[in-house]
């Protein structure tokens, strides 16, 4: 293979995925400085319990499921998605000089539902811009080379933030002014660098999401939903990760970087994988991620020595990168082209319930059997996920 052939392939792609990656890439340097502190935070500073961390993660994570399939479906209906996309960027950058500010927690809930509703205003109609102006046959690795450049934010982010903190004696909230910037650079960036492909579609405008437009996403593509929900269902919250180090003994301000290791290992196998992606089948592929899931799996249920846990996340984080990318490629290869903005808002709808569902499970069992079991029992909802693959409707979906 050589490294010419790689070199030649990046520059295959369009400026546009270039420049949609970095924004997202901002964004998330900008977010994640906030994120990776912000239950510290709500705890120490705020005097928060544990039960209102949570409930605050779970309100805004479901809030902004629900907004990704209304402004999926609304990119669809105006034929337009840049837009929208501005509008989540700018609404997601314009919250974050509110987490530095708050008084109190009630401040930080509604900073944080707004910040979710941008995440989930821009999503679908970013995911659909990808397809969009990218040609079939390099869409995976488009979408590799997106999600790549999105995860170096989030390891970025928290790097930062654990630099910061040491750098400032602790100050959260000057940390979080400085989360300000990456966030307006981002919205400029989108702004001035992204052109919206033009489109030549006549006659009126139809509802994406009455009956006979869904009907028309036809059973290939609710697959891939059943197949996505049913991998999130497998794969539970990072949270667990971070929760699994601290049981090592991990000292507590540098717990952030097992969130660094993992987002590494993901970053830099996402394009790749989503190179490799657009060559062999999609359900080989599949399958491999949840193999992989597996030995993370047995592996974080293994022990909690900091070693075990470095290996196990090492593997999370190499699911990551073979199945979120190829996932997004195989929405994209389902849906007709008009209905790409609705396609992804139900598919991150339905992914987004499956994460909130497996995390209240895996709680549950965490406090009532230990860790170990929690890992275990995601082993187990990966090998149904492997049943799940083998069975599937029709003619397959996209066997390169």
């Amino acid at each position: 293979m050589g490294h010419q052939p790689a070199t030649k392939n990046l520059s295959k792609i369009p400026a546009g995925v270039w420049v949609l990656g970095f924004v997202s890439m901002l964004m998330d340097i900008s977010s994640e400085m906030i994120h990776s502190l912000l239950p510290l935070f709500m705890v120490t500073t705020l005097g928060a319990s544990a039960l209102a961390v949570g409930l605050i993660e779970g309100l805004a994570e479901s809030t902004a499921l629900v907004v990704k399939v209304f402004s999926g479906a609304l990119s669809d209906y105006l034929g337009k998605r840049k837009g929208l996309a501005v509008f989540g960027y700018a609404l997601g950058a314009l919250t974050k000089p509110l987490f530095a500010l708050a008084p109190t927690i009630g401040i930080v809930l509604a900073a944080r539902l707004l910040d979710r509703v941008g995440k989930g205003i821009r999503g679908a109609p970013r995911d659909a811009l990808v397809a969009d102006i990218t040609p079939p046959h390099i869409r995976g690795a488009a979408f590799g080379l997106r999600q790549a450049l999105d995860t170096v934010g989030a390891f970025l982010g928290p790097l930062l933030a654990v630099g910061l903190m040491l750098l400032w004696a602790n100050d959260f909230r000057a940390v979080f002014w400085v989360a300000v910037i990456p966030g307006m650079m981002a919205v400029a960036l989108l702004l001035f660098g992204v052109r919206e492909p033009e489109r030549h579609e006549g006659g009126k405008r139809s509802n994406p999401i009455r009956r006979e437009n869904l009907k028309r996403l036809g059973a290939q593509y609710w697959w891939v939903v059943g197949i996505g929900a049913v991998f999130t269902l497998a794969r539970f919250s990072e949270a667990f990760l971070v929760l699994r180090a601290q049981q090592g003994g991990i000292p507590i301000a540098l717990v952030p970087l097992v969130m660094v290791a993992m987002n590494l290992i993901y970053a830099a196998s996402a394009y790749p994988f989503g190179k490799l992606s657009d060559r062999v089948s999609h359900k080989m592929l599949l399958a491999l991620g949840l193999v992989i899931l597996i030995a993370a799996d047995l592996v974080l249920a293994s022990n909690d020595h900091w070693g075990t846990v470095v290996a196990g996340v090492a593997l999370w984080g190499i699911h990551m990168g073979i199945t979120q990318g190829l996932l997004a490629t195989m929405v994209a290869d389902t849906a007709p082209a008009d209905l790409r903005g609705t396609a992804y808002g139900f598919f991150n709808l339905v992914s987004g319930i499956a994460m909130l569902a497996a995390s209240v499970v895996a709680g549950l069992l965490w406090d009532w059997r230990g860790a170990s079991f929690t890992f275990y029992a995601g082993a187990a909802f990966c090998v149904i996920a492997l049943a799940g693959l083998a069975w599937q409707p029709g003619r397959t979906v996209s066997m390169k």
